[in-house]
């Protein structure tokens, strides 16, 4: 190994093996440690994430496992096992931080994550540490692993909802089983030693079987953000700051979440965005691609209300209002007066409301719209939104 003493140095040795693997860097990586049971991989617990970042760690770790003799031929998804011998080859570059001080590891946190990684191995021989590699984000996902870093970049932040593809999440997951402590058991496991578990008194206390964990059991999330029941929110979900979830009827499903400050007290499905300045109040259902909407995704923008049990099938845009215990899905008929429909011309500019009986579905994304129903005929009519919806700041 050269003497690197400087970032110079370990930049120049970076660029004289780059061609030995390939010619792009990583979109996103990160170092894991895994759980496993009968070579299948039951959980997933990343140390360290980085989305289009830290370039000239990600080279050392590709170096060092060329010098293993592992193959990193370009592949869209890489996944390679850490032992000790190779956590140690891929700190030697790094000597000069950590005896320099010029980079304090504690501020580094992948160099953090290998440095902790080396002093488990050293005394946890069944300890299992994983890095894993994202070249490109096409195709289905090939293993657990890469299951696990997507769900993280989006909890993280790092991509925005429906920016990430997603595709064969349900059937690279197994169903595990959890504990309240996020400890993952395998169901084959439990299945095999039930009795002498009983009998010792070591069956583990379960809290839920899934294919997801909870989000809060591995991303620590902004000090603005409250959830008050960790069970309402999958990993995967994307979460913005000065965010609030309600426990009772709240739940946010992955690939979906907050764009900016809003209230969750009720029903957020897959691939749903909330906007900025939002309430989703208690029981209300926004309606995900996997039922209802056939397989499009709803976005709700800024400073929209979803009354409480509300149901909600379309995409709607600022500024709206749905009454509570209303259903406007795709395909509910919803009337529109001449004098409504011409206060709703001013904000949607784009837009004739011509008509005055549409489908909701004809609706979609348009501004400024109120959903109310006249309690004698029991149609559902269009107003014009006249109350300026804001969170209270004291909750936020």
């Amino acid at each position: 190994m050269n003497n690197i003493s400087n970032l110079e140095e370990l930049e120049n040795f970076i660029n004289s093996f780059k061609e030995l693997h390939m010619d792009k860097n990583p979109l996103a990586w990160g170092i894991a440690r895994v759980k496993e049971y009968k070579e299948q991989v039951i959980n997933v617990t990343y140390l360290s994430t980085n989305y289009k970042s830290d370039f000239i760690t990600s080279n050392i770790i590709l170096w060092a496992l060329k010098e293993f003799n592992k193959d990193i031929s370009p592949k869209d998804q890489m996944v390679f096992e850490l032992n000790k011998d190779l956590v140690k080859k891929i700190l030697d570059p790094f000597d000069y931080y950590i005896s320099a001080n010029e980079i304090l590891p504690h501020k580094d946190k992948n160099l953090k994550a290998l440095l902790e990684i080396y002093k488990v191995l050293e005394s946890d021989k069944e300890a299992k540490f994983k890095v894993c590699f994202l070249f490109s984000d096409q195709g289905e996902i090939q293993s657990p692993e890469i299951a696990y870093l997507k769900l993280y970049l989006l909890s993280n932040k790092d991509v925005n909802i429906r920016n990430i593809n997603l595709d064969g999440i349900f059937k690279i997951l197994p169903n595990v089983a959890w504990d309240y402590q996020n400890n993952a058991y395998s169901l084959e496991y439990l299945k095999e030693f039930e009795i002498e578990l009983k009998a010792r008194d070591k069956f583990p206390c379960i809290a839920y079987v899934d294919k997801f964990p909870r989000m809060l059991s591995h991303i620590v999330v902004d000090e603005s953000i409250r959830i008050l029941d960790s069970s309402k929110v999958r990993l995967g979900a994307h979460i913005a700051n000065k965010t609030t979830i309600m426990p009772g009827a709240a739940y946010v499903n992955f690939n979906a979440g907050t764009l900016g400050a809003a209230m969750i007290e009720g029903r957020v499905s897959s691939s749903v965005i909330i906007g900025e300045g939002t309430d989703v109040g208690g029981g209300a259902s926004i309606l995900g691609v996997l039922s209802g909407t056939n397989g499009n995704p709803i976005s709700i923008g800024k400073r929209c209300l979803l009354g409480a049990n509300s149901v909600t099938g379309i995409p709607l845009g600022d500024d709206c209002i749905i009454d509570a215990g209303i259903a406007i899905l795709e395909g509910t008929k919803v009337y529109l007066s001449h004098s409504e429909s011409e206060k709703l011309k001013s904000v949607n500019k784009n837009f004739s409301f011509d008509k005055e009986l549409y489908k909701a579905i004809e609706l979609s994304g348009l501004n400024g719209l109120h959903f109310r129903q006249d309690s004698q005929s029991g149609k559902i009519m269009l107003f014009m939104s006249k109350r300026a919806i804001k969170l209270n700041k004291d909750l936020h």
